[in-house]
């Protein structure tokens, strides 16, 4: 559930591999008693049930929240114990980030979360680095979406390896998610696992996937100002790329001042200024993944 909006409550998960030769389907749904359930459905549509996690969930009526995660929490009063259900949820979810990133560095696998408004370019951005690296690095990707494969299969036309978590009514990828996700891909050693969030600048910066680090891409077709409007992501990523620079004879866009306030929020940010249609500004960033996945096995 988000401790913010509560999006994904009661919200069935789908993850999808996208394999040529052999794809399959799994889905988790909650019973009436907490229990949750995950199926997964192969090609001759034969399923399995696991049962992977069992919980109960009481309410009461002096439920009462607060949204700001640093001021206050989300309580419940369950026969006379105050529970804090925003540290519970967060607690849980950075518990398994902390397996994942283990996972991760034992295998020197660079993860990256990339994060950004819908219609930032992420998917061309990373279809277009997969396409020019492939040949150097292999990428493989976790794909979030609230419904269909339409990314994945994009992905997935570049030769990568890919699975879609589809989120529901989820607004954002967890750790557990993320942990579907890589151990149906199973992605190789010294490689880079690229996991695409999904478009919300506001939800996904509260949640650790065990990456390495998060990556907040912003197009020259919003607002100059977004890293001031969402600080929490923008302080929380590594790295900022501002993309379709192609656009910026025609579009109203203050590139200084968007820089100006990146690095008003976070002064030790990143920056690329990058175009996947026209290749302007890719280098840079391509040389960064090479030089972090080297520091990575180095270490």
């Amino acid at each position: 559930m988000c401790v913010t909006c509560g999006c994904s409550d009661n919200s069935q998960v789908t993850v999808t591999s996208l394999d040529k030769d052999n794809t399959s389907h799994s889905h988790t749904h909650t019973l009436a008693d907490g229990t949750v359930i995950t199926h997964t459905h192969e090609q001759d549509h034969f399923h399995t049930h696991n049962e992977t996690s069992h919980s109960h969930t009481h309410t009461h009526e002096n439920l009462h929240s607060h949204s700001p995660r640093e001021t206050s929490a989300i309580h419940a009063q369950i026969h006379g114990t105050t529970v804090t259900l925003e540290q519970e949820i967060l607690s849980k979810n950075d518990r398994i980030a902390e397996q994942n990133r283990h996972w991760f560095q034992e295998r020197g696998i660079l993860a990256l979360n990339l994060v950004s408004s819908p219609g930032a370019g992420k998917t061309t951005l990373l279809t277009r680095t997969i396409n020019d690296l492939k040949s150097k690095l292999p990428i493989s990707v976790i794909e979030g979406d609230q419904e269909t494969v339409n990314d994945a299969e994009k992905i997935r036309q570049t030769g990568c390896q890919v699975v879609q978590i589809n989120t529901g009514t989820g607004c954002h990828l967890e750790a557990a998610m993320v942990q579907r996700g890589y151990l149906e891909l199973n992605p190789p050693s010294n490689s880079i696992l690229a996991i695409e969030n999904v478009g919300n600048l506001v939800c996904p910066a509260l949640f650790d996937l065990g990456e390495k680090a998060k990556v907040a891409i912003l197009s020259v077709t919003e607002g100059e100002d977004k890293p001031i409007k969402y600080p929490h992501m923008f302080r929380a990523s590594q790295v900022m790329i501002l993309t379709k620079i192609d656009l910026l004879p025609y579009v109203q866009f203050d590139v200084d001042r968007c820089l100006e306030y990146a690095r008003q929020v976070n002064p030790h940010i990143q920056i690329f200024q990058v175009s996947a249609t026209t290749g302007a500004g890719l280098n840079d960033w391509y040389a960064w993944l090479q030089n972090q996945l080297d520091c990575l096995n180095k270490s």
